[in-house]
Parts: C-alpha cells; sequence; structure tokens
C-alpha cells in the first residue's frame, strides 16, 4: 500500500521522538541522534516520490534509522559500536516509545520543576547540590521533586508499564 503525504506526516509526528530517542541510545549525543532521524525521513520521504510501497511504515523507519545509525558510526570510525548496534526488536520499539512518552511527560512539568528534576535525576546532582546552584532551599528542592514525580507518575499512570526513569 502507498503511503499519502497526510499519513506520512502523522508518522513524523508520531515517531520522530521515539526515534530520536532510538537513535541517542545508539549515537550518544542527541544533535547526532536528531540529524540521524531527519536524513532517515528525507530517504523515506524520496522512497515515497519514487513510488516505493511499505506493507509496514514503522518498521521501515525503525530500520531505516538504525541504517542511518551504522552509516554515521562509519563515519565516525566507530567500529566497537557499530558491532553493539542491536537488532530491531519489540523491546527496542517498547523502549524508545517508553522515553519519548517520558520526556513529553517531563517537558509539560513547569519550567522551574522541570530544571530542579532534571538536575537531580539526569544530572545526579544533590539536593544541597541543587538548591547551591539554584539558590533556593533544600526543602524547596524536595518540594519541586515530589511535585515532578506525582506529576510524572500521573502524566503516565494510564502506561501498564512500571514507571521508572531510564537516564539516559
Amino acid at each position: 500500500m502507498t503511503i499519502a503525504i497526510r499519513e506520512f506526516e502523522v508518522g513524523f509526528k508520531r515517531l520522530y521522538l521515539p526515534l530520536g530517542m532510538y537513535a541517542l541510545r545508539i549515537v550518544g549525543d542527541t544533535c547526532d541522534a536528531e540529524d540521524v532521524v531527519a536524513e532517515a525521513f528525507l530517504k523515506a520521504w524520496q522512497a515515497i516520490g519514487s513510488g516505493q510501497e511499505f506493507d509496514n511504515f514503522n518498521a521501515y523507519m525503525y530500520r531505516c534509522v538504525r541504517n542511518q545509525c551504522v552509516s554515521f558510526l562509519r563515519k565516525k570510525q566507530d567500529t566497537d559500536n557499530i558491532e553493539e548496534v542491536p537488532e530491531i526488536c519489540d523491546e527496542i520499539v517498547d523502549t524508545s516509545v517508553r522515553d519519548a512518552r517520558l520526556w513529553r511527560a517531563i517537558d509539560k512539568l513547569p519550567a522551574k520543576c522541570r530544571e530542579v528534576f532534571l538536575m537531580s535525576k539526569r544530572d545526579g546532582l544533590t539536593n544541597a547540590e541543587i538548591a547551591e546552584e539554584l539558590d533556593i532551599s533544600i526543602k524547596t528542592v524536595k518540594n519541586q521533586l515530589t511535585k515532578a514525580l506525582g506529576r510524572l507518575s500521573q502524566s503516565l499512570s494510564n502506561n501498564p508499564k512500571p514507571f521508572f526513569l531510564p537516564f539516559l
């Protein structure tokens, strides 16, 4: 079946962030992962323009991103990591979708709450270090973290899989 422009747009919106999470785990850098995903979507768009048909657009895009990641690592002459690039499977897709959901939820946190949360969970800073860096009390840091975790748990509660933070 041929994918229409509208279907491509819907697929792009639905898959961009999960594919980015997948690429990030392989290439290790956000900007590089974004470039890889953009290149994969460009290739898909060109394939559609040339009349190629897809039985499963999602599977095609994950395969395309995987291939782009391997090409990227080859260009960097990072042969050790090329050998470690896993084949696409349900677990990999599920992980990238879960990570994308988590980041969407984090992005919806209030600015200060998000900042404190990321400093704690992503950067590994202690409450005291965060308080000192942001010039706020340790109690405020604890309150912001509690608020963040509560909102994230609520945002992700309709997910039947366990909630945990894959930092990252």
